[in-house]
């Protein structure tokens, strides 16, 4: 009987025990929450983040939510993955570190790629005439593709040569040309060139009389 009721009381005292300490907890956590605030989300870098990778499915691997006191929450703080799929971060994130916004930028894009060039084209600005006729009407040129035309500089007495020194090259962008050159009516056009337009049309530059865009369709 003396047994039992020692068990008791040990079991009693246990259980005493047991609810002070999670009312100490509670105080604690409670007096921690008046402190400091209350908890966060933010997410933390497990891994280090390379510089100019952006962040993928893969990645988000590599990032883990945590929660803080608000008081230890960095301005721009993240809180979540899916907040940084898709961007690239500026510089290297080491492990143990916050993720923040001012980290992050958009993933750049190549001027070329954004409209859809090979590995054989690159962007090349060619100075033009009668750039102004594409705009007819408010139509939007840039982004369509155009026939280059070359007008030689006559040779003795005949007339010079016009010939087309590019066909359907994507016109990547139009705006004014350089200054001194509005009293020629001269425009610059940026186009997706291969290397041997390239070459071509910058050597007409010097000594062709006219180059001009024609519209494909």
């Amino acid at each position: 009987m003396r047994r039992r009721a020692r068990a008791l009381a040990l079991l009693l005292g246990a259980l005493l025990a047991a609810a002070t300490a999670a009312a100490l907890a509670d105080s604690y956590g409670a007096g921690v929450a008046r402190g400091y605030g209350e908890l966060r989300p933010v997410l933390v870098a497990v891994e280090d983040l390379r510089a100019g990778r952006a962040v993928g499915p893969e990645q988000a691997a590599a990032l883990e939510t945590r929660r803080v006191p608000a008081r230890f929450v960095p301005p721009g703080a993240l809180a979540n993955a899916a907040e940084a799929i898709g961007l690239v971060p500026a510089g290297t994130v080491p492990a143990g570190s916050y993720l923040l916004a001012s980290q992050l930028r958009p993933p750049r894009v190549d001027p070329g790629d954004a409209f859809g060039l090979g590995g054989d084209r690159h962007p090349v600005e060619i100075a033009v005439s009668g750039a102004e006729a594409l705009t007819v009407a408010g139509a939007q040129p840039v982004g369509e593709r155009v026939d280059v035309v070359v007008t030689a500089e006559p040779t003795g007495s005949g007339p010079g040569r016009t010939y087309v020194a590019a066909a359907a090259v994507p016109l990547l962008a139009l705006g004014p040309g350089a200054a001194g050159t509005a009293a020629e009516g001269l425009a610059a056009a940026t186009l997706g060139l291969t290397r041997p337009q390239a070459l071509r049309l910058i050597a007409a530059e010097s000594f062709a009389r006219r180059v001009t865009l024609l519209p494909r369709t």
